[in-house]
């Protein structure tokens, strides 16, 4: 089975995944454009800017995702996870702007208008990016079997959510 859970920046799609792979005994498939930045040497907004200007940035990363959860058993959690592989259950994970926000200033030791301005632009630029080049909206649900709202529902109570989810979908998940 392979699950994928998408979501904005600083929305818990990363959280819950992991907690989601514990659970089941499932990989996590967890790529991402910070670690990419941080082997180019580079700051994260400067390296998602070269990939506006480069597709096969985009195109290398989406197809090495592919690769990895094609063995099934696994859970992706990746902007585009929910698009890019043949997921049996896709979840989106979202939270209010201050929210993300805070989280990001605590995650990255910003101040609060700097991460929230951080979360905008991160939001922003990838919503240009995929829909130019992949003709995708991350700002629509109608891809996904359930969205969650991490602003209101702690870590523990999504990961619960979400097993109920698999369940009702794809009957018995263990």
């Amino acid at each position: 089975m392979i699950i994928a859970i998408s979501g904005l920046t600083g929305s818990g799609k990363n959280t819950l995944g992991e907690l989601l792979a514990k659970e089941l005994g499932y990989r996590l498939v967890c790529p991402t454009f910070k670690d990419l930045a941080a082997k180019e040497g580079m700051p994260l907004m400067e390296f998602q800017e070269k990939a506006g200007k480069d597709p096969d940035i985009d195109r290398k990363f989406d197809a090495a995702l592919k690769e990895q959860a094609a063995s099934g058993n696994c859970v992706v959690t990746t902007w585009l996870g929910a698009w890019m592989v043949d997921a049996d259950v896709r979840i989106r994970v979202f939270a209010p702007l201050k929210i993300r926000g805070e989280r990001i200033a605590a995650r990255d030791a910003m101040d609060i208008k700097e991460a929230m301005a951080h979360v905008k632009a991160r939001d922003e630029g990838n919503r240009k990016r995929y829909g130019k080049l992949y003709r995708i909206d991350i700002y629509e649900d109608d891809l996904f079997d359930a969205c969650l709202n991490s602003g209101i529902h702690p870590p523990d109570k999504l990961l619960e959510m979400t097993l109920a989810i698999i369940k009702a979908k794809k009957g018995q998940v263990k």
